[in-house]
């Protein structure tokens, strides 16, 4: 059963995302562009493009349409309804239709393992914490610096190894 706690780690894992409120519902949203909420009842609502909504509604029996005005918006999933993962992958898809189109393809290039050429990060941390530091928006040590490591260590995929070596990356590197 998903949380409320792994939907907001799972959101705010994304880069430039905020937690705010939308008619008192719990709320997330990319450069002020909501792309979830949670309702008190504990439905997950997603804003998704007509297609990617069409596969939930296909797949996840206890899903309904979203609609605002008569426009289909998204879905609305029960939050225990959903397995992380199914719910990772959707918030990643909400927050790509919302985000703006550079901020979303730089993601997507992240996601797919193509690191930027001006990416100081050693490839010793491993494929998968490259990937999430690059999916959050981490692409430099100096990126890495203005981090905690609490917040380092948040990030699927970054474990107390990866830390190490970044951690090292950086005394290395000097102030």
């Amino acid at each position: 059963m998903t949380t409320v706690d792994h939907l907001r780690k799972a959101a705010l894992g994304l880069p430039e995302v905020a937690e705010t409120t939308h008619f008192g519902m719990l709320a997330f949203a990319v450069r002020g562009r909501g792309f979830v909420n949670l309702t008190e009842d504990g439905v997950v609502q997603l804003q998704l493009e007509q297609e990617v909504a069409d596969e939930v509604l296909a797949v996840h029996p206890s899903a309904e349409r979203l609609v605002r005005m008569g426009t289909p918006i998204g879905v609305r999933v029960p939050l225990g309804d959903i397995n992380g993962k199914d719910l990772n992958d959707l918030l990643y898809r909400a927050w790509a239709s919302r985000a703006p189109k550079r901020l979303a393809a730089a993601v997507a290039a992240a996601r797919s393992g193509e690191v930027p050429a001006r990416s100081d990060l050693p490839s010793q941390i491993g494929k998968p914490a490259t990937r999430a530091l690059l999916s959050a928006g981490i692409v430099t040590l100096a990126d890495v610096a203005a981090r905690s490591e609490a917040e380092l260590r948040a990030l699927h995929g970054v474990g107390p190894r990866a830390v190490t070596i970044l951690e090292a990356a950086l005394a290395e590197r000097g102030p």
